[in-house]
């Protein structure tokens, strides 16, 4: 008896039913399916991690500030590369609540800002904000995250402030009844 290996009958060459591929041809497939798949996940996470340009403030890291005090919101780490010695700060009063400029003014001038006489606001508002001169930016978004003032309200420091003799100012802080509530509490 002698025995004869089974026939091809699905035909690798020309038969029919059914295709087959060389066995060189799988791997090269697989790698070119891998490329493709790292590439877009490399492409994917480029588009997930890039940063906003929606009005938040920045969010580079420098050293921490810690300041100890009373009823002030707690120590935040600071993005600005200028130092808070450098940089003018005024607190000005948009509330009817007695001395809120003057509080902030020394939770500021405690961190090492170079604080102006507290003052008060031609108007009231509920809204706090944080003006900043040309260049400011990084110092104004510093100062608004210690005081717990949202990313967007860091504004521009425009004629339309309202706060008489904040020419000359890099930031000006518009204290509103969002800020009176943190003070009293």
């Amino acid at each position: 008896m002698t025995f004869e290996p089974p026939q091809d009958r699905g035909g690798s060459e020309g038969g029919s039913g059914g295709h087959r591929t060389s066995p060189g041809i799988a791997p090269v497939r697989a790698l070119i399916v891998l490329v493709i798949f790292v590439v877009a996940a490399v492409a994917l996470v480029a588009v997930g991690t890039r940063p906003t340009v929606s009005g938040e403030a920045a969010t580079s890291s420098t050293t921490p500030t810690t300041v100890a005090h009373k009823k002030a919101p707690p120590p935040t780490t600071t993005t600005t590369t200028v130092p808070h010695s450098a940089v003018s700060v005024v607190v000005a009063n948009a509330t009817g609540t007695n001395g809120l400029a003057e509080h902030y003014s020394v939770i500021l001038g405690a961190q090492g800002w170079a604080m102006k006489t507290p003052v008060d606001a031609s108007t009231t508002v509920a809204t706090s904000s944080v003006y900043y001169a040309a260049g400011e930016q990084e110092s104004a978004a510093s100062i608004a995250t210690t005081l717990g003032v949202a990313p967007a309200e860091v504004l521009p420091l425009t004629a339309a402030v309202p706060v008489a003799g904040a020419t000359g100012t890099d930031v000006v802080v518009v204290v509103g009844a969002d800020l009176a509530a943190k003070a009293a509490g």
